[in-house]
């Protein structure tokens, strides 16, 4: 059986910590900053973790790196 390839979108994207739990960036940070808070756009540095809903179907694109 062939090893199965990692997705390079999902490897730039999401991380797995050493308890095995998935987390992503927050969306928002990229444009139009001047209008929102301090407070808002330091809430958007801290990672977050991944929807149960999307879970599964993201631990498949990371083949060996989501398995723990």
């Amino acid at each position: 059986m062939p090893k199965i390839k990692s997705s390079s979108s999902a490897k730039k994207r999401f991380k797995v910590t050493a308890g095995g739990k998935l987390l992503r960036r927050r969306a928002m940070k990229s444009h139009n900053l001047t209008k929102k808070s301090s407070k808002r756009k330091r809430r958007f540095d801290k990672d977050q973790p991944v929807a149960k809903a999307n879970e599964r179907a993201l631990r498949g694109m990371l083949a060996g790196r989501g398995k723990r």
